[in-house]
């Protein structure tokens, strides 16, 4: 451990990691041999091998502390006033993972809690934070399955019957389509995501309706890329909607 810092020493309780986010990080072309090569000796001459890889566990855990580094440099705090779509962030507030159910199983939700008393000054007003997200990058966190808002409302005054998707169902919908950005690489032509004011609000006055007064919000920490900024409108905060690269215990 010699060399080390107490920050890389200690346990890192990981809640939800994006692999598809740290692909989007290219690692500079490296300039001199590979420092853990091993040469070997035969009876027809020496044979140049690449030493035993690491674990791919080990692998992503190294690539995320160095990618973290890179991203720190860069990310302002989440409730700054000031921010952008796409612009790196950091946060820590105590957050709730919950699932919906149906055909957005998929798709994993981290919000805080509605009315939390808030520790710092950066901001003049309330912020919320919404984050959206891939259930398969979860790592030993089980979500709390809830029925969310109303994503579909049938037309009673048509004979057909028809369905109307609901603001809330457009936005949930919205952040299922991109639950998983693919590197960028591979999307070129990625359409950015549209979600409507009014669509948010419903989805957090659900997702705050769901919650039966019993805490099951945890302080939690890391950085996420910004997908959308919503202006405060009435008593409804400010909200930063976001998708994580990394989720911790504070």
């Amino acid at each position: 451990m010699t060399g080390l810092t107490e920050r890389e020493r200690a346990v890192r309780e990981i809640v939800y990691l994006s692999e598809s986010k740290l692909q989007q990080f290219v690692p500079a072309p490296r300039r001199v041999p590979r420092a853990g090569a091993l040469r070997v000796t035969t009876p027809l001459g020496g044979i140049d091998m690449d030493a035993p890889a690491a674990s791919v566990e080990q692998g992503q855990l190294r690539r995320l502390r160095d990618v973290s580094k890179h991203v720190e440099l860069m990310a302002d705090w989440y409730e700054q006033p000031d921010l952008r779509a796409g612009q790196w962030v950091q946060f820590e507030a105590p957050l709730r993972c919950v699932t919906l159910g149906g055909a957005h199983q998929d798709l994993v939700l981290f919000v805080d809690p509605a009315g939390r008393t808030r520790t710092d000054s950066v901001a003049d007003e309330g912020c919320r934070l919404l984050m959206h997200g891939s259930v398969r990058h979860l790592r030993g966190w089980i979500p709390m399955s809830v029925d969310g808002p109303v994503l579909e409302v049938d037309n009673s005054g048509s004979s057909l019957g028809t369905a109307f998707v609901t603001r809330a169902g457009q936005v949930v919908e919205e952040l299922t389509r991109h639950r998983d950005p693919l590197p960028r690489k591979q999307t070129p032509s990625r359409e950015a995501v549209r979600l409507h004011s009014q669509g948010v609000q419903a989805l957090l006055e659900a997702l705050d309706d769901e919650d039966d007064s019993i805490d099951l919000s945890a302080m939690m920490t890391g950085y996420a890329r910004v997908t959308a900024l919503l202006p405060s409108a009435g008593a409804s905060s400010r909200c930063v909607v976001a998708s994580p690269l990394v989720v911790e215990y504070a």
